[in-house]
């Protein structure tokens, strides 16, 4: 993607970032995020939560995508991250999603983590796994028929995990 800025979330984005998240949500069939979520509780869960949020967007200013960034867990596993990201519908395929994986590691690193952990990458997902795994991700554990998919009934999900230490590049 060319003259691709990604950037810290601003609230004055959230209208932009809400039109974005929605539609996946609604769709019901890569997040485990209500279908029904409405955007109080998506800004919470995808704006509050989470240590940081960014957008990414085009030399326009246009949002394309966004992601957020958090502690996978406390005490003992806090120097595990994970991430979300979602694309919007007509970003995708361009790259948008690679760019925001490898700006999330270099920012995972700054924060001072050592890892990287996607925890619920339903496996009918295919599109991300393949993008995950080309970015060093693996495929750490299965859980058989975790998530009802609308379409194709209860489906495998994957736990994906990269170490961000030394000897790991964010590509």
């Amino acid at each position: 993607m060319d003259s691709l800025n990604i950037r810290r979330f601003k609230m004055e984005d959230w209208p932009k970032v809400w039109h974005i998240l929605e539609p996946v949500f609604k769709a019901g069939d890569t997040y485990t995020y209500p279908s029904e979520m409405n955007s109080s509780d998506a800004f919470e869960r995808w704006i509050t939560e989470p240590l940081r949020t960014f957008v990414a967007e085009d030399e326009n200013g246009k949002i394309l995508g966004t992601y957020f960034l958090k502690a996978n867990q406390e005490g003992g596993g806090s120097h595990v991250c994970n991430c979300g990201y979602v694309t919007s519908v007509a970003a995708r395929g361009k790259g948008v999603a690679s760019e925001m994986c490898v700006h999330s590691q270099v920012t995972a690193i700054e924060e001072g983590f050592k890892a990287m952990q996607y925890n619920f990458v339903v496996s009918t997902n295919e599109g991300a796994v393949r993008l995950w795994e080309k970015h060093g991700f693996e495929v750490v554990g299965t859980i058989p028929k975790a998530f009802d998919h609308p379409e194709k009934g209860y489906v495998d999900a994957h736990v994906m995990y990269k170490w961000l230490g030394k000897n790991s590049s964010p590509s």
